[in-house]
């Protein structure tokens, strides 16, 4: 799936990338009914889609099942978002994401579990969705068993007997001809949840960044150049770059 440029007809390396002030403006008049404008915020958000898709690419999924599904939970996120909060848009909109498409996996899974199990996990998606629509946030399952009115145990019971079983022996990655399995990754703590979104959330804000500004961070902190070396490199006088530098890291923490 990483070497695929086209995904349902789109070629993924043109995708267009908003910037914090259009998506706002956008999301503003979608809520106000404006069709152009939300058709708009999608195709500006579809790379979002395309960096979510990727946790989901040793599922022997169809990619470009998954990209569609991918892109339900975009639309979700668009109509369900609150401009009246101060959140960025892409922290709500990768759950919805998310869940839109662990959802698609869950129903087309093989594995049975029972009515009354599959009903209460069903409702707490349901209350899941509610919950992050009025608070912008993921609910603990605490405050999901709450709301539930059902014991945290049942909740938590019933969220694991939907979540897709992956066999400790499946191989994630191929490293100089030795497979790296699941088992070998099981204590790692480095590649969580959080970590990843924060990976994607930082994938955007350099996006966002110009082609200058994104090749000077890329030879100062990547290749290990000095300002000096890479004023010469470039073409420009040190203070440019250090001036440059600096703006760059403000925008990017800005983003984030």
């Amino acid at each position: 799936m990483a070497g695929k440029v086209e995904i349902c007809g789109v070629n993924t390396a043109k995708l267009k990338v908003l910037k914090n002030e259009e998506t706002a403006e956008l999301l503003k008049k979608a809520k106000a009914g404006d069709k152009k404008a939300r058709e708009e915020l999608i195709k500006g958000n579809l790379r979002l889609v395309l960096s979510v898709i990727q946790k989901f690419s040793n599922r022997g999924e169809n990619v470009d099942d998954l990209f569609q599904v991918g892109c339900i939970g975009l639309m979700k996120a668009i109509d369900n978002f609150d401009t009246s909060l101060n959140v960025r848009f892409s922290t709500y909109g990768v759950p919805m994401i998310v869940g839109e498409i662990r959802r698609y996996l869950r129903d087309n899974s093989s594995i049975r579990v029972s009515r009354s199990m599959r009903d209460t996990a069903y409702k707490a998606l349901k209350m899941k969705e509610k919950l992050v629509s009025d608070s912008q946030r993921e609910p603990t399952m605490d405050e999901l068993a709450e709301a539930l009115g059902v014991r945290r145990e049942e909740v938590v019971f019933a969220m694991d007997s939907i979540s897709d079983p992956v066999s400790l022996f499946e191989p994630l990655y191929t490293d100089g001809g030795e497979s790296i399995c699941v088992m070998d990754q099981v204590s790692d703590t480095k590649n969580t949840d959080e970590n990843w979104l924060e990976q994607i959330a930082l994938s955007d804000a350099i996006n966002r960044l110009s082609e200058r500004e994104k090749h000077i961070l890329a030879l100062r902190f990547f290749h290990g150049k000095t300002q000096m070396e890479v004023a010469a490199e470039v073409g420009i006088s040190q203070a440019q770059v250090s001036r440059l530098e600096k703006n760059a890291i403000n925008q990017i923490k800005k983003n984030l």
